[in-house]
């Protein structure tokens, strides 16, 4: 019993290196995203930081505009960065977890 419970400490703290690895690569994973016109682009990574943002000069002179515009676009990156991230982090978990019986709750 103490090696299967060993076993399965080992294991665990395999699965916490993954994902902390996956964390860290999802640090260089960037996600792009461009108004519908083009007039406004974000790249964020997958760990939702936001690394850039180009404005056209047109959107400079409203305010209100470039409001609407950054949290659309904004929304958008921050969407597809989270399914990224998320995807990922689920493989990370799973692929050192132990084989608990029960605890099957990555399927």
């Amino acid at each position: 019993m103490l090696g299967d419970l060993s076993g399965m400490m080992s294991k665990l703290k395999d699965a916490q290196k993954k994902v902390e690895e996956t964390k860290n690569r999802l640090n260089s994973v960037l996600v792009d995203e461009n108004s519908a016109d083009g007039k406004l682009k974000v790249t964020l990574t997958a760990n939702r930081e936001i690394k850039s943002i180009s404005i056209d000069n047109s959107l400079l002179n409203d305010a209100e505009e470039l409001e609407d515009y950054l949290i659309i676009t904004l929304n958008k990156a921050i969407e597809k960065a989270s399914k990224i991230n998320e995807n990922e982090m689920a493989v990370a978990a799973k692929s050192g977890m132990p084989n608990i019986p029960g605890m099957d709750m990555f399927k």
